[in-house]
């Protein structure tokens, strides 16, 4: 017989034993409480990671004002467009898998890949940006302007999608974790 630490009753061995179904029970509802929230987040941070970069593509191919002023005249600036472009293909994709409810792979192999891929570009979108962020500041030193904002939008965009999809690969991560076919 062991004694409660809030009111140092006795507990008797019965009164543990008969609690331990609603334990059990509570956490399988709270488990599928927590599937059913993924379950709704899901589409909602792919379609996030979707708008943000195909904004961040859109913003930087717009910015162009003039010589000395166009995206495409610097190395940095056109990985944001190539990575947004790739991010943007690969979550359009993903939002279509999703929505269509195909299946193109087996179950297993599918989370791998959503695992694996939001991973892989997340590391790009944020690689991207934080390529861009230094030469963006040393234009805004000299004057700040129209072309400078645009930049700056752009890697904004860029760093949202990849909060989005770091946060989607946290999903994928718990699908892959929680699912019984290792094959």
């Amino acid at each position: 017989m062991s004694t409660s630490p809030d009111n140092q009753k006795p507990v008797e061995p019965s009164d543990v034993e008969a609690a331990a179904p609603t334990t059990t029970f509570s956490a399988i509802t709270q488990r599928w409480k927590r599937d059913d929230t993924i379950k709704k987040a899901s589409p909602i941070t792919r379609g996030l990671a979707l708008l943000f970069s195909l904004l961040a593509f859109v913003i930087m191919v717009s910015n162009k004002h003039g010589p000395g002023r166009n995206f495409d005249e610097y190395e940095e600036y056109r990985y944001v467009v190539a990575i947004a472009i790739l991010a943007t293909l690969y979550t359009a994709w993903q939002t279509f898998v999703h929505l269509s409810k195909r299946d193109f792979f087996d179950r297993w192999t599918s989370i791998l890949l959503d695992f694996s891929g939001d991973q892989i570009v997340a590391y790009l979108l944020i690689s991207a940006a934080s390529s861009a962020i230094p030469l963006t500041n040393r234009f805004r030193e000299g004057q700040d302007n129209i072309f400078t904002d645009s930049a700056a939008s752009a890697i904004t965009m860029a760093v949202l999608a990849f909060v989005s999809l770091a946060l989607f690969a946290l999903f994928s991560g718990y699908k892959l974790s929680t699912t019984h076919s290792f094959v």
